[in-house]
């Protein structure tokens, strides 16, 4: 799934998925209301399928960008109380500017829309930073509404790997640190990832908030610095695990540090909004703090949903014929009572039905190969 295609949806399918997906978009919210828009969005069964409707690839890196593209076309030019932001590349850089510019047109007070700001930012930082998988993200789509309820479906490229993996942020928050996701998709899991948002990495983010509000001298002296003829790692004082190694104080963003210890933040996710608190200084930290403390981080890949809805074969899960047939059932009275044309309507309902092709034994097929 996602694996990396380039170049752009020709004009003709980009135009009728914009026409689709406004149809499809104006009957769910008024069958489910805006905020079972939101959580079908949100929900990566529903978006493969809508993606598949919708006439795009089933599994390119595309299904993200250009369904997230159709979709915004389609829901800025309706009058629902909802709005979408961002997308890929340079459009992603000017997320703050619509979300300013749409929060004040759906009449969100000033308060609000720079919490919705933050979540955009911070969605971002940890997707980037405090998920360290190898993928840089390039996409950010941005979706909120009238009362400031808000998804992000976001996007990163692993170039080595050759594919791309999608997050997924549910409209119900638990924050922006403990298992934020409501999901992460990709086809390949990787051996090691740091996973600071994990419940398990807990005593390990305390530990690494304890370590900010420290004067950062200590900490540099207590680190044993490399040099040309002696590159002093981790992993000369931690168990040796299937991970890069990783050169412990050159990573660590020592001005950040400072700036940290003088604002004295009162939680982990103070810490990594702070402004210089990147990728490297949250690895290189939250190792140290295994090292002081003892505190283990994760470094099991949180990567949730390799495909859609399951293999038939139960690999890497089995189906789950529940969320499939729901996202299904949905989509199908969407494009049944769509104001488009007849030939468009049975188009799309036929892409649908080959989403889900029965098997001889009754099961569901996942819908692409495995």
């Amino acid at each position: 799934m996602l694996p990396l295609h380039y170049g752009r949806a020709p004009r003709w399918l980009f135009g009728r998925m914009v026409k689709l997906a406004d149809c499809i978009v104006e009957i769910i919210v008024h069958e489910y209301s805006l905020c079972g828009l939101l959580e079908r969005l949100s929900d990566p069964w529903f978006f493969q399928s809508l993606s598949c409707v919708l006439g795009y690839d089933w599994h390119s890196s595309g299904t993200t960008t250009v369904t997230c593209g159709a979709l915004k076309e389609a829901i800025n030019q309706l009058d629902l109380g909802l709005t979408v932001a961002g997308g890929k590349g340079r459009a992603s850089n000017r997320t703050p500017q619509e979300i300013a510019e749409k929060g004040a047109a759906l009449g969100l007070s000033g308060e609000r829309i720079d919490e919705l700001k933050h979540a955009s930012r911070m969605a971002a930082k940890v997707d980037n930073s405090l998920v360290q998988d190898g993928y840089s993200l390039y996409h950010h789509t941005f979706v909120f509404d009238e009362r400031g309820d808000w998804i992000v479906i976001q996007q990163g490229i692993n170039p080595a790997e050759k594919n791309a993996r999608r997050y997924h942020w549910p409209p119900e928050h638990r924050g922006f640190i403990d298992a934020p996701h409501n999901a992460i998709l990709c086809d390949s899991r990787l051996p090691s990832v740091l996973d600071m948002t994990s419940t398990e990495s807990e005593g390990n983010r305390s530990a690494c908030l304890d370590l900010s509000r420290e004067n950062p001298r200590h900490l540099e002296r207590s680190v044993v610095k490399p040099t040309a003829s002696s590159q002093s790692t981790l992993d000369c004082w931690t168990e040796k695990r299937p991970r890069d190694v990783l050169v412990m104080p050159a990573t660590i963003n020592w001005k950040a540090m400072r700036a940290a210890y003088e604002f004295q933040p009162r939680s982990y996710e103070e810490f990594v909004s702070l402004p210089g608190i990147g990728p490297s200084t949250v690895r290189g930290l939250a190792l140290v703090a295994e090292l002081v403390y003892g505190e283990r981080p994760s470094w099991r890949d949180p990567v949730r949903f390799s495909f859609a809805f399951g293999g038939k074969d139960g690999v890497p899960y089995p189906v789950d014929r529940r969320a499939m047939d729901e996202a299904v059932d949905v989509l199908r009275a969407g494009v049944s009572a769509a104001d488009v044309k007849r030939e468009e309507k049975l188009g799309a309902l036929e892409r649908l039905r080959k989403c889900i092709p029965p098997i001889p034994d009754g099961r569901v097929n996942s819908p692409g190969p495995r």
